[in-house]
């Protein structure tokens, strides 16, 4: 069965066909057009210019399809994922389906970016949407060919078939839908186009129960080419002529560049020539009305850097390390040392923003049998993407090329615009995939960095950061402290205050209103941040990386001090909320409720084995509920995770294959870095510069994983994230009941009273 949505749309605004020389049919959609109040009006058939455009399903006379990815993928799985959906609703075979990346498109995308788990759930009923217009255009063709009523025909598999059982193939009709609709656009009036009148029904969408390629497990569309080396990444890219740039920033957060000596470096092998930049990409940050939303106000926006261009990447990296370089403190350097006293301080203090209040959180302590009060830390953390940051710029008086992997293009393709004075649209940015992303690859410095240097010197440049220039040089996830407070009463938690004390920014205002509001009557979130020179940005799970780990071993404390089994008192809890029509409760009871049946049952949770001990986390974020059981086990007085049990809503399922991956992946992540990860920084310089000294989870370490899915027909959330925040609190759990002491601060090996030289980096 096929369902047709109620509301009404602009034809007009969402679509746009040609015939292809040689036979096919080429079809732009404006996917956001109606989500966009201010979007232009597309380009009249006769001049268009399919540039106008940010997704394409270009249809060949074979009947072979290709189908443009448009959000820039990470490792996410999205150029699969997307892709998919449009698939699913043209009612094509999948192996008739060819995959590109598209390139940016500034002027009517709205979310042309990979970050916050949205891209599924921002897109998807414009993604069906496409599928399904393109499919009717090709049953038109096919009837009119007939000459009966598009109604008395059905696509099925890349075929149209009649009421008689006559079948055309796609490739049979495409020439004649591409002219069937720009005839029918060409009766358009130009009265039409001015009031919008060309209103149609929405196309028919599928019922969930009849998706083929929805729902089924679709291999990675590039997996071949990432394991046999084909080039795919930012850092693969190569033009003929281009040179090198190895770029010497500040060696600690708080000094600024005053001068250099660039002697030795220009009479090094390759060295083409060494430029100062920066200065203006500076200004450009610092007047940024939300800096801190896409690139911080830290001091490596602020001061100047030194460039040196190569002819190979080693050349102007070793012609690096000769420059003697001058550089001057322009705010005072920190220190991890400091960081601490001034969060705490902060949390002592009274300066805080209220970002819920539900009744009276002063009389439920003031009233209480008993108080319970913790504080949680964490620390800074580095991105570490496998790729580290580059970027392709070829800056020419016609436009501007860019080329490489970001999160973010079209805001990084916008501060190049601004940087070199030149309009938007001599913009041109490809996207390559990215190897990692994490967030850092939505902060714009090094294609702004790249984009300078080749203005500077005119010339096709790559700019490359070394693990070194990554890992001390870029942002961070700030160091945040958590103090949870809750009274108790007559056994049940009357009062729940939660202060936040951040560097750089406090949590998203949507998490205020997450579980447990509307369990606990009296209910309060106060936040404060400190202002530091020290870059940071949104890190994997922004917000609630940390946060997760915090609440979820608060709550099973208080469990242990109310002698409650930690999932009964969630459930109980949980039950005050179901029904509920307070629209300022952001979450689901019931869901949240379903993905904490499903994984106790699975992991058989109530059952006991000897040596090992069990970890319950049940959160929601980024849209999507998860419930995570971790097995731990200690061997030679050290904590082995040996299995994890997930169980996840995140609405319908696309592509159950890169789904597992994504949840897995982030499980291994949230596991990895609270067990080990620590970084810090002295009078402004960092603690670590490379993975000798920065500890990863290695692959020995990782556990099995097994992952379920709640099964209903609400529509996708994002999956890149909300497995990684209770993984971390799963162990932490896990390890109050193996070693009898509750972990407050991350790492756990740091911190842990047994065996710290396994902090160590291991073969």
């Amino acid at each position: 069965m096929s369902k047709k949505i109620d509301s009404k749309f602009s034809r007009r605004d969402f679509l746009r066909t040609s015939s292809l020389v040689g036979g096919g049919m080429l079809i732009g959609f404006n996917l956001f057009t109606a989500c966009k109040p201010e979007a232009e009006m597309p380009v009249d058939i006769v001049s268009l210019d399919y540039n106008d455009f940010n997704a394409f399903i270009k249809i060949s006379d074979s009947g072979m399809v290709t189908i443009f990815s448009p959000n820039p993928e990470i490792g996410q799985g999205i150029k699969t994922a997307i892709p998919m959906i449009i698939a699913e609703e043209l009612d094509v075979p999948w192996e008739h389906v060819n995959v590109v990346q598209g390139a940016l498109d500034t002027k009517n995308y709205v979310q042309q970016s990979a970050g916050g788990s949205r891209a599924i759930r921002l897109g998807w009923n414009s993604y069906r949407e496409t599928g399904a217009l393109a499919k009717q255009m090709l049953i038109n063709a096919a009837a009119k060919k007939w000459g009966i009523d598009s109604s008395q025909c059905v696509a099925r598999e890349g075929k149209i078939i009649n009421k008689n059982g006559n079948i055309l193939g796609y490739g049979d009709v495409v020439n004649e839908a591409a002219a069937l609709e720009k005839e029918r656009m060409a009766k358009t009036t130009e009265s039409d186009k001015k009031e919008n009148t060309n209103i149609t029904e929405k196309p028919i969408l599928k019922n969930p129960m009849d998706f083929t390629i929805i729902g089924k497990d679709v291999r990675n569309v590039d997996v071949e080419k990432i394991i046999t080396g084909v080039p795919l990444y930012g850092i693969d890219h190569t033009v003929e002529g281009m040179v090198y740039a190895s770029v010497l920033r500040p060696p600690a957060f708080g000094k600024v560049l005053k001068s250099f000596d660039a002697m030795e470096a220009l009479k090094m092998p390759g060295v083409i020539d060494v430029i100062r930049i920066g200065k203006k990409a500076s200004k450009i940050v610092e007047q940024l009305e939300e800096p801190n939303v896409l690139l911080t106000k830290g001091v490596l926006n602020k001061s100047d850097k030194i460039a040196v261009i190569a002819k190979s990447i080693w050349q102007a990296m070793n012609a690096k390390k000769s420059i003697k370089a001058v550089w001057v403190d322009d705010t005072i350097p920190e220190s991890t040392e400091d960081h601490h006293e001034i969060l705490n301080s902060l949390l002592n203090g009274p300066n805080f923003v209220t970002l819920r209040r539900d009744g009276d959180i002063e009389k439920a302590f003031q009233n209480a049998d008993q108080i319970v009060e913790r504080t949680y830390e964490s620390p800074f953390l580095p991105h570490n993407c496998m790729e580290p940051m580059n970027f392709y710029a070829n800056v020419t008086d016609d436009k501007v090329y860019l080329v490489g992997p970001t999160q973010t293009p079209g805001w990084a393709a916008d501060l190049v615009a601004q940087l070199l004075d030149r309009n938007s649209e001599e913009i041109e940015l490809d996207i390559t995939r990215a190897g990692g992303g994490f967030g850092r690859r939505l902060f714009g410095d090094f294609v702004l960095e790249a984009a300078e240097i080749s203005n500077a010197i005119r010339k096709p440049v790559k700019m490359i950061s070394s693990r070194e220039d990554d890992m001390t040089t870029g942002t961070y996830r700030p160091a945040i402290n958590y103090r949870y407070r809750a009274s108790i009463k007559n056994g049940e938690i009357t009062g729940y205050h939660i202060k936040e004390a951040a560097i750089n920014g406090n949590m998203h205002p949507t998490i205020p209103h997450f579980f447990p509001v509307g369990a606990i009557d009296n209910y309060q979130v106060d936040v404060a941040y400190y202002q530091s020179n020290i870059s940071t940005g949104q890190w994997r799970a922004p917000h609630s990386n940390f946060l997760a780990f915090a609440d979820q071993n608060f709550f099973d404390e208080l469990a242990e001090i109310l002698k409650k089994d930690p999932v009964k008192m969630r459930l109980d809890m949980l039950k005050k909320v179901e029904g509920n029509t307070d629209e300022t409760i952001k979450y689901s009871a019931e869901r949240l409720k379903g993905v904490i049946d499903l994984v106790i049952d699975k992991s058989d949770y109530y059952s006991e084995q000897k040596g090992v001990y069990k970890g319950f986390t049940a959160y929601y974020c980024h849209n999507t509920y998860v419930s995570e059981v971790v097995e731990l086990i200690m061997e030679n007085n050290s904590p082995q995770i040996k299995k994890v049990y997930v169980a996840v809503d995140c609405g319908i399922v696309v592509n159950p294959l890169g789904a597992r991956n994504q949840i897995e992946g982030g499980i291994i992540d949230g596991i990895g870095h609270s067990m080990y990860a620590d970084f810090g920084f002295q009078n402004g310089v960092p603690s670590s510069k490379n993975f000798d000294s920065y500890r990863l989870i290695r692959i020995k370490e990782a556990p099995e994983i097994e992952t379920y899915f709640v099964d209903n027909n609400f529509n996708p959330s994002g999956l890149g994230e909300p497995s990684l925040p209770p993984a971390g609190a799963a162990v932490g759990i896990a390890l109050k009941k193996a070693i009898g002491i509750r972990m407050m601060k991350q790492p756990f090996i740091k911190y842990m009273p047994i065996q710290k030289s396994t902090n160590k980096q291991n073969s």
